[in-house]
Protein backbone atom coordinates (compact mmCIF):
# COMPACT_ATOMS: atom_id res chain seq x y z
CA UNK A 1 0.00 0.00 0.00
CA UNK A 2 1.46 3.37 -1.00
CA UNK A 3 0.68 6.67 0.79
CA UNK A 4 -2.34 8.61 -0.45
CA UNK A 5 -0.09 11.63 -1.17
CA UNK A 6 1.96 9.57 -3.66
CA UNK A 7 -1.22 8.20 -5.23
CA UNK A 8 -2.52 11.74 -5.79
CA UNK A 9 0.89 12.87 -7.09
CA UNK A 10 1.10 10.10 -9.71
CA UNK A 11 -2.57 10.59 -10.59
CA UNK A 12 -1.83 14.25 -11.38
CA UNK A 13 1.28 13.27 -13.39
CA UNK A 14 -0.78 10.77 -15.39
CA UNK A 15 -3.54 13.33 -16.10
CA UNK A 16 -0.98 15.94 -17.22
CA UNK A 17 0.71 13.39 -19.52
CA UNK A 18 -2.66 12.39 -20.95
CA UNK A 19 -3.74 15.98 -21.57
CA UNK A 20 -0.40 16.71 -23.28
CA UNK A 21 -0.88 13.71 -25.59
CA UNK A 22 -4.45 14.85 -26.34
CA UNK A 23 -3.21 18.37 -27.20
CA UNK A 24 -0.43 16.94 -29.42
CA UNK A 25 -2.90 14.67 -31.22
CA UNK A 26 -5.36 17.54 -31.70
CA UNK A 27 -2.57 19.74 -33.06
CA UNK A 28 -1.49 17.07 -35.57
CA UNK A 29 -5.06 16.61 -36.83
CA UNK A 30 -5.83 20.36 -36.93
CA UNK A 31 -2.62 21.42 -38.70
CA UNK A 32 -2.48 18.58 -41.23
CA UNK A 33 -6.26 18.68 -41.74
CA UNK A 34 -6.06 22.39 -42.58
CA UNK A 35 -3.21 21.67 -45.00
CA UNK A 36 -5.33 18.93 -46.59
CA UNK A 37 -8.25 21.34 -47.12
CA UNK A 38 -5.96 23.96 -48.66
CA UNK A 39 -3.95 21.83 -51.11
CA UNK A 40 -6.48 18.98 -51.54
CA UNK A 41 -3.76 16.33 -51.21
CA UNK A 42 -1.45 14.92 -48.55
CA UNK A 43 1.67 12.79 -48.55
CA UNK A 44 1.14 9.21 -47.29
CA UNK A 45 3.10 9.97 -44.10
CA UNK A 46 0.70 12.84 -43.31
CA UNK A 47 -2.31 10.59 -44.01
CA UNK A 48 -0.97 8.16 -41.41
CA UNK A 49 -0.25 10.95 -38.92
CA UNK A 50 -3.81 12.34 -39.23
CA UNK A 51 -5.24 8.83 -38.71
CA UNK A 52 -2.82 8.26 -35.83
CA UNK A 53 -3.73 11.61 -34.26
CA UNK A 54 -7.46 10.78 -34.33
CA UNK A 55 -6.84 7.27 -33.00
CA UNK A 56 -4.55 8.45 -30.20
CA UNK A 57 -6.94 11.27 -29.25
CA UNK A 58 -9.77 8.75 -28.78
CA UNK A 59 -7.43 6.23 -27.13
CA UNK A 60 -6.25 8.74 -24.55
CA UNK A 61 -9.75 9.82 -23.53
CA UNK A 62 -10.80 6.15 -23.32
CA UNK A 63 -7.71 5.42 -21.20
CA UNK A 64 -8.44 8.23 -18.74
CA UNK A 65 -12.10 7.28 -18.33
CA UNK A 66 -11.20 3.58 -18.13
CA UNK A 67 -8.59 4.13 -15.40
CA UNK A 68 -10.83 6.34 -13.26
CA UNK A 69 -13.73 3.87 -13.57
CA UNK A 70 -11.36 1.03 -12.63
CA UNK A 71 -10.04 2.94 -9.61
CA UNK A 72 -13.53 3.82 -8.33
CA UNK A 73 -14.98 0.34 -9.14
CA UNK A 74 -17.56 1.49 -11.69
CA UNK A 75 -17.65 -1.98 -13.24
CA UNK A 76 -20.64 -1.54 -15.55
CA UNK A 77 -19.21 1.61 -17.16
CA UNK A 78 -15.75 -0.01 -17.22
CA UNK A 79 -16.95 -2.88 -19.43
CA UNK A 80 -18.16 -0.44 -22.08
CA UNK A 81 -14.96 1.63 -21.97
CA UNK A 82 -12.57 -1.33 -22.10
CA UNK A 83 -13.68 -2.37 -25.58
CA UNK A 84 -13.18 1.23 -26.80
CA UNK A 85 -9.67 1.31 -25.32
CA UNK A 86 -8.78 -2.06 -26.88
CA UNK A 87 -10.06 -1.00 -30.32
CA UNK A 88 -8.07 2.23 -30.49
CA UNK A 89 -5.03 0.61 -28.88
CA UNK A 90 -4.84 -2.08 -31.61
CA UNK A 91 -5.54 0.51 -34.34
CA UNK A 92 -2.76 2.74 -32.98
CA UNK A 93 -0.30 -0.16 -33.12
CA UNK A 94 -1.19 -0.89 -36.74
CA UNK A 95 -0.87 2.77 -37.74
CA UNK A 96 2.53 3.06 -36.04
CA UNK A 97 3.71 -0.03 -37.90
CA UNK A 98 2.42 1.34 -41.22
CA UNK A 99 4.32 4.57 -40.58
CA UNK A 100 7.55 2.62 -40.15
CA UNK A 101 6.82 0.54 -43.27
CA UNK A 102 6.29 3.75 -45.24
CA UNK A 103 9.63 5.20 -44.09
CA UNK A 104 11.29 1.87 -44.89
CA UNK A 105 10.10 1.71 -48.50
CA UNK A 106 10.62 5.45 -49.03
CA UNK A 107 14.14 5.85 -47.61
CA UNK A 108 15.75 2.43 -48.17
CA UNK A 109 18.32 2.33 -50.97
CA UNK A 110 17.74 -1.29 -52.01
CA UNK A 111 17.30 -1.60 -55.78
CA UNK A 112 16.06 -5.17 -56.17
CA UNK A 113 13.20 -5.26 -58.70
CA UNK A 114 10.84 -6.95 -56.20
CA UNK A 115 11.49 -4.20 -53.64
CA UNK A 116 10.98 -1.47 -56.26
CA UNK A 117 7.70 -3.09 -57.39
CA UNK A 118 6.57 -3.38 -53.76
CA UNK A 119 7.41 0.29 -53.15
CA UNK A 120 5.36 1.36 -56.19
CA UNK A 121 2.36 -0.78 -55.20
CA UNK A 122 2.34 0.30 -51.55
CA UNK A 123 2.59 4.02 -52.33
CA UNK A 124 -0.15 3.70 -54.95
CA UNK A 125 -2.55 1.82 -52.66
CA UNK A 126 -1.79 3.60 -49.39
CA UNK A 127 -5.34 4.90 -48.66
CA UNK A 128 -6.64 1.33 -49.11
CA UNK A 129 -3.91 0.02 -46.80
CA UNK A 130 -5.10 2.47 -44.12
CA UNK A 131 -8.66 1.23 -44.61
CA UNK A 132 -7.38 -2.35 -44.39
CA UNK A 133 -5.75 -1.67 -41.01
CA UNK A 134 -9.12 -0.35 -39.77
CA UNK A 135 -10.90 -3.50 -41.01
CA UNK A 136 -8.28 -5.78 -39.39
CA UNK A 137 -8.78 -3.93 -36.10
CA UNK A 138 -12.57 -4.38 -36.34
CA UNK A 139 -12.15 -8.14 -36.90
CA UNK A 140 -9.60 -8.66 -34.11
CA UNK A 141 -11.76 -6.81 -31.58
CA UNK A 142 -14.74 -9.19 -32.04
CA UNK A 143 -13.67 -11.66 -29.26
CA UNK A 144 -13.27 -8.76 -26.82
CA UNK A 145 -16.70 -7.38 -27.78
CA UNK A 146 -18.30 -10.78 -27.14
CA UNK A 147 -16.44 -11.12 -23.82
CA UNK A 148 -17.52 -7.67 -22.68
CA UNK A 149 -21.15 -8.40 -23.61
CA UNK A 150 -21.07 -11.60 -21.52
CA UNK A 151 -19.46 -9.75 -18.62
CA UNK A 152 -22.14 -7.03 -18.70
CA UNK A 153 -24.87 -9.71 -18.66
CA UNK A 154 -23.24 -11.37 -15.63
CA UNK A 155 -22.97 -8.05 -13.80
CA UNK A 156 -26.74 -7.61 -14.12
CA UNK A 157 -27.25 -11.07 -12.55
CA UNK A 158 -24.80 -10.83 -9.63
CA UNK A 159 -27.51 -11.85 -7.16
CA UNK A 160 -27.92 -15.28 -8.82
CA UNK A 161 -25.94 -18.26 -7.46
CA UNK A 162 -22.65 -18.99 -9.23
CA UNK A 163 -22.50 -21.90 -11.66
CA UNK A 164 -19.02 -23.50 -11.67
CA UNK A 165 -19.42 -24.74 -15.26
CA UNK A 166 -20.35 -21.27 -16.50
CA UNK A 167 -17.46 -19.77 -14.51
CA UNK A 168 -14.96 -22.24 -16.00
CA UNK A 169 -16.19 -21.56 -19.54
CA UNK A 170 -16.00 -17.82 -18.94
CA UNK A 171 -12.44 -18.17 -17.62
CA UNK A 172 -11.41 -20.14 -20.74
CA UNK A 173 -13.04 -17.53 -22.96
CA UNK A 174 -11.12 -14.75 -21.16
CA UNK A 175 -7.88 -16.66 -21.79
CA UNK A 176 -8.76 -16.90 -25.49
CA UNK A 177 -9.66 -13.19 -25.48
CA UNK A 178 -6.27 -12.34 -23.94
CA UNK A 179 -4.45 -14.48 -26.53
CA UNK A 180 -6.36 -12.82 -29.40
CA UNK A 181 -5.55 -9.34 -28.10
CA UNK A 182 -1.88 -10.26 -27.63
CA UNK A 183 -1.62 -11.61 -31.19
CA UNK A 184 -3.35 -8.46 -32.47
CA UNK A 185 -0.53 -6.41 -30.90
CA UNK A 186 2.38 -8.76 -31.64
CA UNK A 187 1.76 -8.92 -35.43
CA UNK A 188 2.06 -5.14 -36.05
CA UNK A 189 4.96 -5.00 -33.58
CA UNK A 190 6.85 -7.67 -35.57
CA UNK A 191 6.10 -5.65 -38.72
CA UNK A 192 7.51 -2.58 -36.96
CA UNK A 193 10.66 -4.48 -35.88
CA UNK A 194 11.28 -5.90 -39.37
CA UNK A 195 10.82 -2.51 -41.05
CA UNK A 196 13.01 -0.73 -38.50
CA UNK A 197 15.85 -3.26 -38.76
CA UNK A 198 15.62 -3.19 -42.57
CA UNK A 199 15.71 0.62 -42.60
CA UNK A 200 18.59 0.86 -40.11
CA UNK A 201 20.59 -1.62 -42.23
CA UNK A 202 19.92 0.50 -45.33
CA UNK A 203 20.94 3.76 -43.62
CA UNK A 204 24.10 2.15 -42.21
CA UNK A 205 24.97 0.91 -45.70
CA UNK A 206 24.46 4.41 -47.14
CA UNK A 207 26.64 5.96 -44.41
CA UNK A 208 29.46 3.49 -45.10
CA UNK A 209 29.13 4.06 -48.86
CA UNK A 210 29.30 7.88 -48.62
CA UNK A 211 31.95 7.96 -45.91
CA UNK A 212 34.84 10.07 -47.28
CA UNK A 213 36.64 11.07 -44.11
CA UNK A 214 34.68 14.29 -43.55
CA UNK A 215 31.11 14.98 -42.51
CA UNK A 216 29.13 16.25 -45.52
CA UNK A 217 25.42 17.29 -45.41
CA UNK A 218 24.30 13.89 -46.73
CA UNK A 219 26.20 12.11 -43.96
CA UNK A 220 24.71 14.43 -41.33
CA UNK A 221 21.20 13.71 -42.62
CA UNK A 222 21.82 9.95 -42.50
CA UNK A 223 23.27 10.14 -38.97
CA UNK A 224 20.30 12.23 -37.79
CA UNK A 225 17.83 9.78 -39.36
CA UNK A 226 19.65 6.81 -37.81
CA UNK A 227 19.70 8.42 -34.36
CA UNK A 228 16.00 9.33 -34.58
CA UNK A 229 15.18 5.80 -35.70
CA UNK A 230 17.12 4.31 -32.76
CA UNK A 231 15.20 6.54 -30.32
CA UNK A 232 11.87 5.59 -31.94
CA UNK A 233 12.83 1.90 -31.76
CA UNK A 234 13.62 2.10 -28.02
CA UNK A 235 10.51 4.15 -27.19
CA UNK A 236 8.07 2.06 -29.24
CA UNK A 237 9.52 -1.22 -27.92
CA UNK A 238 9.18 0.07 -24.34
CA UNK A 239 5.63 1.19 -25.17
CA UNK A 240 4.79 -2.29 -26.50
CA UNK A 241 6.22 -4.06 -23.43
CA UNK A 242 4.46 -1.77 -20.95
CA UNK A 243 1.12 -2.14 -22.76
CA UNK A 244 1.59 -5.92 -22.80
CA UNK A 245 2.23 -5.96 -19.04
CA UNK A 246 -0.83 -3.73 -18.54
CA UNK A 247 -3.00 -6.22 -20.45
CA UNK A 248 -1.67 -9.12 -18.36
CA UNK A 249 -2.43 -7.03 -15.27
CA UNK A 250 -1.48 -9.68 -12.69
CA UNK A 251 1.88 -8.35 -11.51
CA UNK A 252 0.62 -5.87 -8.96
CA UNK A 253 -2.36 -4.69 -6.94
CA UNK A 254 -4.16 -2.50 -9.47
CA UNK A 255 -5.81 -0.17 -6.98
CA UNK A 256 -2.57 0.31 -5.06
CA UNK A 257 -0.14 0.80 -7.96
CA UNK A 258 -2.51 1.86 -10.77
CA UNK A 259 -1.45 5.51 -11.02
CA UNK A 260 2.26 4.81 -10.54
CA UNK A 261 2.17 2.30 -13.38
CA UNK A 262 0.01 4.46 -15.66
CA UNK A 263 2.29 7.49 -15.17
CA UNK A 264 5.26 5.27 -16.09
CA UNK A 265 3.53 3.82 -19.19
CA UNK A 266 2.28 7.14 -20.53
CA UNK A 267 5.68 8.77 -20.12
CA UNK A 268 6.82 6.43 -22.93
CA UNK A 269 3.67 7.14 -24.94
CA UNK A 270 4.25 10.90 -24.56
CA UNK A 271 7.84 10.52 -25.84
CA UNK A 272 6.58 8.44 -28.75
CA UNK A 273 3.85 10.98 -29.56
CA UNK A 274 6.44 13.80 -29.52
CA UNK A 275 8.78 11.89 -31.84
CA UNK A 276 5.86 11.33 -34.26
CA UNK A 277 5.14 15.07 -34.34
CA UNK A 278 8.75 15.70 -35.34
CA UNK A 279 8.65 13.04 -38.08
CA UNK A 280 6.40 15.01 -40.45
CA UNK A 281 8.18 17.50 -42.75
CA UNK A 282 4.83 19.17 -43.49
CA UNK A 283 4.03 19.59 -39.79
CA UNK A 284 7.50 20.96 -38.97
CA UNK A 285 7.36 23.41 -41.90
CA UNK A 286 3.92 24.75 -40.92
CA UNK A 287 4.79 25.06 -37.21
CA UNK A 288 8.08 26.85 -38.02
CA UNK A 289 6.16 29.26 -40.24
CA UNK A 290 3.80 30.06 -37.34
CA UNK A 291 6.70 30.88 -34.99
Amino acid sequence: MIPIQLTVFFMIIYVLESLTIIVQSSLIVAVLGREWLQVRRLMPVDMILISLGISRFCLQWASMLNNFCSYFNLNYVLCNLTITWEFFNILTFWLNSLLTVFYCIKVSSFTHHIFLWLRWRILRLFPWILLGSLMITCVTIIPSAIGNYIQIQLLTMEHLPRNSTVTDKLEKFHQYQFQAHTVALVIPFILFLASTIFLMASLTKQIQHHSTGHCNPSMKAHFTALRSLAVLFIVFTSYFLTILITIIGTLFDKRCWLWVWEAFVYAFILMHSTSLMLSSPTLKRILKGKC
